[in-house]
């Protein structure tokens, strides 16, 4: 192997690495939130295990429903409302959970499909990007 090979085989080696690791804890701009959050369907992390499915709708709306999980027993299982785009976070409203309270978040990627939410009230959680819905 020449010498110019080797140079370009150990840069190729370190972008392939540093790239993916420059792109965690990267900030969603608005514009990604629109292409990698809307449409599709959400799964926040729940404390004690398992995963709260939200769906981002084109048209403006949310939904979840947390029947899977077994929050009926607790809270109105299913509930939708409206999401929208403030300067670079994502923020929704539903009808009743939360008392209809409008929030928004600030989403941090924290991997391939995964990412950090940062409520603006301080609250922090996980949730991974499913398929489009």
């Amino acid at each position: 192997m020449t010498s110019s090979m080797r140079a370009g085989l150990i840069t190729l080696l370190t972008i392939a690495f540093i790239a993916p690791a420059a792109m965690a804890n990267e900030r969603f701009t608005a514009s990604a939130i629109k292409d990698e959050i809307i449409g599709k369907r959400i799964y926040l992390a729940v404390p004690l295990g398992g995963e709260f499915p939200l769906n981002y709708r084109p048209n403006g709306q949310v939904d979840g429903s947390g029947e899977a999980l077994g929050l009926g027993r607790f809270a109105k299982p299913n509930d939708k409302g409206r999401w929208w785009i403030n300067g670079d976070r994502l923020c929704q409203q539903f009808t009743s959970w939360y008392k209809g309270a409008p929030m928004c978040f600030e989403l941090i990627r924290t991997g391939d499909k995964r990412l950090k939410w940062i409520r603006d009230n301080g609250q922090t959680g996980t949730a991974r990007i499913g398929n489009s819905i």
